[in-house]
Order: structure tokens, then C-alpha cells, then sequence
């Protein structure tokens, strides 16, 4: 029965961030602007959680609140590095947040720094410099390798608060932030004429299924496993989310961003397994 309900989870996490890895490729295809794009993105995530959540998707507090002026950030940030630079470059570069989580938390969190947390930070670093060295020449016309490292700070931002609060309200930080993407790029949503039927398709894909369904997932899949797996799960998101958009799209980033994103994985892998390591020795004990 345990093995049954850890297989449920792993299936579930994997699937969550299957979908997760989409969101990429169809930023790329559908012609709309990022922030018009945003908008119907996070509108139809939002009717998602009213239809499934109802009113525990308005379960709020203060650090619901906070988390929602990270969660606004990473998706604004997001989507448009997606559109101003490679699909690689948006997704390895917002992985870099989970570096920021490690050197933050021990601060805010009180948390232990481990040797391996460092070494983490080093090479997730190291990665970056190669996405920096890689995006120089273009940096000065096209920032979008600057915003890609920014959703990587916001994403730090959402994990530690969310993190930091109780499970009831994360949901509400979630809904609340994608509200605050509706307010905010509602002038390019009146500037510009509706989609076509299969663009709306692709948005509602992108609302209900990419993020809301992938949250759902996710969320119900972490109650099987334990966090370390479902931390090396999540992994897939920034492996897949390329390969779609070189499959799908035809965009193949540059070695220095591939080597970069790998170095970041790679470390994170590594860091997880070790943790996992040091969990089953304690246990032994």
C-alpha cells in the first residue's frame, strides 16, 4: 500500500512537471506579446483555482501576500525572457533560484549551510557566467538574459515564503499572484484584438493546464514522496522545457547557455542525492 501511494506520487510529480515543461514552447509559438500573453494565461489559471479551490483559493494571509509579490515577478519575468531570449537561457537562468534559496534561508529561516550548499552556490553560479559571457554581445539591445536572472531571484522569493508559511494558505499566495498578473497587464489586454481560436486554445492549454493542472499535480503528488524526490522531479521541468521548443519551435540554444544550464542541474542533482545520502545514513543510526 505505501509502495502503491510513493508510485502515485512519483507518477503524479513527473506529470506535473511534464506540463510545466510546455510552457515554453508555446510562449515561443503564439504570436501575442508577453504581457498579453500573461494576461490570459494567468486569467484562466485564476478561473482554475475558483473552479477547484472555491473559497480556499481566497485563504490569505500576510505571508500569502508576500508570496504573491514574488509569484507576479516570476511570471512576468518568465514568460518575457521566454520571448526575448532562448527557451534554455529563460529556464536554466530562473533554476538559479534555488542557489539564492541556499544562501538565503539559513538568514531568514535560521537554517543550517551545509559544505555541499556552497559548492551548489559556486556552480550555480559558475553556469550563470557562461549564460553571461554567451548573452554579452546582445545584452545591450536585448535584456532578456537580465530578466531570465531575475525570475531566478523571484523564484527564491516564492520558495522561501511559501516555505515560511502554513500549508492552508500557500494556495491563496498562488491564486493571488496570478491576480495581480491579471491587474497588471490588463492595458495590453484592451490594446490588442482577441486571439483566434486556436491561440485561445494554446492560452487556455498554458492557464488551466500548464499551471493549474501542474499545481494541482504537483501539490497532491508531494503527500506521497518525500521532498527530496519531489526537489529532483521538479528537475525535469528545465531539462524538458528546451527540447520541446527546439523540437516544436526549431530554436537550439548555444553550447556556453547548454553548458551553463547543464553545470546548474547537474550541481542541484548532485546537492539532492547527497542530502538523501545523509538522510538514509541518519536513519541507519
Amino acid at each position: 500500500m505505501v509502495k502503491d501511494e510513493r508510485n502515485k506520487g512519483i507518477l503524479l510529480s513527473v506529470l506535473a512537471a511534464l506540463l510545466w515543461s510546455t510552457g515554453g514552447l508555446l510562449v515561443k509559438l503564439l504570436p501575442q506579446d508577453a504581457f498579453t500573453i500573461l494576461f490570459y494565461r494567468s486569467l484562466y489559471t485564476s478561473l482554475f483555482f475558483l473552479l477547484y479551490f472555491g473559497k480556499k483559493a481566497f485563504k490569505i494571509n500576510k505571508r500569502s501576500v508576500l508570496s504573491a509579490c514574488f509569484y507576479a515577478p516570476l511570471l512576468l519575468c518568465f514568460v518575457s525572457s521566454t520571448k526575448m531570449t532562448t527557451a534554455a537561457n529563460a529556464i536554466f537562468l530562473q533554476s538559479t533560484g534555488v542557489a539564492y534559496v541556499l544562501l538565503l534561508e539559513p538568514l531568514l529561516l535560521k537554517t543550517k549551510l551545509l559544505k555541499i550548499d556552497i559548492l551548489t552556490v559556486i556552480l550555480s553560479f559558475v553556469g550563470m557566467a557562461l549564460f553571461l559571457i554567451d548573452g554579452f554581445e546582445m545584452s545591450a539591445t536585448n535584456p532578456g538574459i537580465y530578466i531570465a536572472m531575475l525570475s531566478g531571484l523571484a523564484l527564491a522569493g516564492i520558495l522561501i515564503s511559501q516555505k515560511s508559511n502554513t500549508f492552508e494558505y500557500q494556495t491563496g499566495g498562488i491564486f493571488l499572484g496570478n491576480i495581480f498578473v491579471v491587474l497588471i497587464t490588463s492595458p495590453w489586454f484592451f490594446s490588442n484584438p482577441l486571439p483566434t481560436f486556436q491561440e485561445n486554445a494554446m492560452l487556455l492549454f498554458l492557464g488551466f493546464v500548464q499551471l493549474g493542472l501542474g499545481f494541482l499535480l504537483f501539490t497532491y503528488g508531494q503527500k506521497y514522496i518525500t521532498a527530496i524526490e519531489g526537489a529532483l522531479i521538479s528537475l525535469l521541468e528545465p531539462l524538458f522545457n528546451p527540447l520541446w521548443v527546439m523540437i516544436g519551435y526549431g530554436e537550439v540554444p548555444g553550447f556556453l547557455p547548454m553548458t551553463g544550464g547543464l553545470i546548474i542541474i547537474g550541481a542541484l542533482v548532485v546537492r539532492l542525492l547527497y542530502l538523501r545520502r545523509l538522510k538514509l545514513q541518519a536513519a541507519r543510526l
